[in-house]
């Protein structure tokens, strides 16, 4: 499969849209995590536990938005976005979605 952030593939031809594909995940922190956060900000610093669960997060919509895609036959994904919205406090949506193509 195919991926790309862009809407069209230089060294493709987009033959068929096959439309909408998106996957998602919501993620909890830790308590745990949010104490070594809490000590991490007073010093400064990246929170490495959180870049790790955030990018966790990313490559599983990733993942379920491919899962669609296969499931319409694509070949390919463009245009793809990811975002993040909070569902309530310590907790986060990843989505990911692009528009599903069958490319040759």
């Amino acid at each position: 499969m195919l991926l790309a952030t862009t809407d069209t593939l230089p060294d493709h031809k987009v033959v068929r849209t096959l439309g909408l594909v998106r996957g998602s995940t919501v993620r909890a922190k830790h308590i745990g995590t949010d104490i070594v956060a809490g000590l991490r900000n007073l010093v400064g610093g990246e929170i490495a536990s959180y870049s790790s669960l955030l990018a966790g997060a990313r490559e599983q919509a990733i993942d379920r938005m491919c899962e669609e895609a296969n499931s319409l036959g694509a070949t390919a994904v463009i245009g793809i976005r990811i975002e993040t919205s909070t569902i309530m406090g310590g907790a986060s949506e990843i989505v990911a979605y692009g528009t599903a193509v069958l490319i040759e």
